[in-house]
């Protein structure tokens, strides 16, 4: 693991879901205002505690590719419904997920942290976005949770035409934020999109790791936002 030269840093990349923005606590009040309208054998709780490994499952494949959009949003609740033993017809389970899609932006939770960090942040460095979500749902994310004022620039894989660890993506957004890669630092919760995906590329990054998982790798990582007040 090499050193990070902090003092040449000016430019900083963040991801936005499971960074920034609580996708977690978001999702589970979203599941609970759809679930209100259905009379389901099963309690929000069960459904998430299958639901989260199965999203990041079918995210890791749509980050490289291997599934689409509409597969993405369809496989992650259908699969879930199937193993609580409710089984939906096709058109059902996609009205869920469009219902699932408008409230998820409603919700405004974040991460611990989250404003004291970037108004800490703000004077003295330029803040960005990198975000392989979707551009419309981002976009009311960070409007909803009233921090799209702190980031000078947001980049989202629907804009790039690629998503994280695609080296273009990266590329893509430090060309619209006009950054060098010496300039920058990626910061995000996905050691596969975020870490590597920026490692690879050629800027440094920092891991957060707020679920304290196990990493084989030496790679610089914190495990509360407020903990980059320390390095930057």
């Amino acid at each position: 693991m090499k050193n990070i030269d902090f003092k040449q840093k000016k430019h900083l990349f963040f991801d936005l879901d499971h960074t920034l923005w609580d996708f977690d606590k978001n999702s589970a009040v979203a599941f609970d205002v759809i679930f209100n309208e259905y009379n389901f054998p099963f309690t929000t709780d069960q459904f998430l505690e299958q639901y989260i490994p199965r999203n990041q499952y079918y995210w890791k494949l749509y980050q490289v590719d291997k599934i689409s959009q509409q597969e993405l949003r369809f496989k992650r609740l259908n699969d879930v419904f199937e193993i609580l033993n409710v089984i939906l017809p096709k058109a059902v389970v996609d009205t869920i997920s469009d219902q699932y899609i408008e409230y998820l932006p409603n919700n405004n939770h974040l991460f611990e942290g989250t404003i004291e960090l970037l108004e800490y942040l703000k004077p003295k460095y330029n803040l960005h976005i990198v975000t392989n979500g979707f551009h419309i749902v981002q976009d009311r994310k960070l409007e909803n949770s009233k921090i799209k004022h702190y980031f000078t620039s947001i980049t989202n894989s629907e804009l790039a035409g690629v998503k994280k660890p695609h080296p273009n993506i990266f590329d893509y957004a430090l060309s619209l934020a006009k950054a060098s890669k010496a300039e920058s630092i990626m910061i995000g919760d996905s050691l596969e999109a975020d870490v590597d995906g920026a490692l690879e590329y050629g800027i440094d990054a920092i891991f957060f790791n707020e679920q304290k998982i196990q990493v084989d790798k030496k790679v610089f990582q914190i495990n509360h936002l407020l903990e980059l007040k320390n390095m930057l």
